[in-house]
């Protein structure tokens, strides 16, 4: 009997890794900044950022609870499907992940990124790093297929607007009313942006988007709309090069200035709670806002939230269906239409001239 999720016999979550240990800061920050020239002074400066949590990223630990969860889930929904995970830049790596994945015989895997949107940071580089981990695994590697971006199912932004009104409600009553709304994503270099999705700029209208969904979601339920903005965090790289902004501290300084009380962040750019949000948001943000009398709640990411993890299994279903030319639906919300499946020719093109990407057309 054909299975459901036929072509498919294997999930691969892939994601971008982060150090367990103290000695694992410097290397891992290495293998993120490999080919740009970072002076190891400068990657022990950036590493103080995990020092202070013991010299350990949540991140691998949260990975581990979302595959759990995902295979709970598949589990519990009659769907007798392996589930593995590998990362870009700190073990278990991708390369050993395909290894893993050959030796158990499996033939075609659908990839699950833990990045909701488009751009080269948050696709193509991890395309390309599954062609890499793919070549090196030899022409018996697994036939790889990606997931498409999720950033406007249900399934995400249906959690992120729950986050939403649980912050506001830890506000106080006196200036709830008066909150400011900041929806926060990491920032990339503007030409990044401008080369995102087939036509561009796809990486600041899908947040946009979800961040409009968001707020009229919040209206409805509150009867209130809420002023928004867009803002950025971990802004890196060398400062003659234009990135994304605001800065999340530069705009709450700027609204407390203008008299607003009460900002609640909304990292609606990150699945979980890893070190962008815990220092950059819970640490540096809400030292901003405190210093300037500013009250500050922070919205909890998607997590292993039931609907995000089921939603793993809906997007596998879904992709499977159009392998099989069964159905074509898209579960979404919001402006924009669902994403592709397959990225197009020239798709958030690599700055630095091309490279071999699995799952698109070039």
């Amino acid at each position: 009997m054909l299975s459901h999720a036929a072509p498919y016999d294997a999930l691969l979550l892939v994601s971008f890794g982060g150090p367990e240990a103290p000695q694992d800061v410097v290397p891992f920050l290495e293998n993120v900044t490999a080919g740009r020239s970072i002076s190891r002074e400068r990657l022990e400066e950036v590493g103080e950022h995990y020092f202070l949590f013991g010299g350990r990223s949540p991140i691998n630990d949260q990975n581990r609870a979302l595959l759990a969860a995902i295979e709970e889930d598949f589990a519990g929904n009659g769907l007798d499907l392996p589930v593995y995970w590998g990362n870009r830049n700190w073990a278990p790596y991708l390369a050993d992940a395909l290894e893993q994945m050959k030796s158990d015989g499996v033939g075609r895997a659908a990839c699950l990124l833990t990045s909701a949107y488009s751009s080269y940071s948050g696709c193509r580089q991890y395309r390309e790093n599954l062609a890499d981990a793919a070549a090196a695994a030899g022409a018996d590697a697994p036939h790889l297929d990606r997931l498409r971006h999720y950033f406007n199912h249900p399934g995400f932004v249906e959690p992120m607007v729950d986050a939403t009104l649980a912050a506001l409600a830890e506000l106080g009553a006196q200036v709830r009313q008066d909150a400011h709304l900041l929806f926060v994503t990491h920032s990339i270099p503007v030409s990044m942006n401008r080369e995102s999705g087939p036509e561009g700029v796809a990486y600041v209208a899908q947040h946009r988007s979800v961040g409009e969904e968001i707020t009229e979601r919040v209206r409805q339920e509150t009867g209130h709309r809420y002023p928004t903005d867009l803002v950025y965090c971990s802004r890196s790289g060398a400062p003659h090069i234009p990135w994304l902004e605001p800065d999340v501290n530069d705009r709450i300084e700027e609204l407390a200035g203008g008299g607003t009380t009460a900002v609640v962040v909304v990292p609606i750019g990150f699945v979980s709670d890893h070190m962008e949000v815990i220092y950059d948001l819970d640490t540096e943000a809400r030292a901003t806002a405190e210093k300037l009398g500013v009250d500050f709640a922070r919205a909890a990411t998607a997590g292993v939230d039931p609907r995000f993890v089921s939603m793993v299994r809906g997007l596998l279903l879904e992709r499977a269906r159009v392998e099989r030319q069964e159905d074509t639906r898209r579960a979404m919300v919001g402006s924009l239409p669902p994403s592709w499946d397959v990225c197009p020719p020239g798709c958030c093109a690599n700055p630095r001239g091309p490279r071999p990407a699995l799952c698109g057309r070039d």
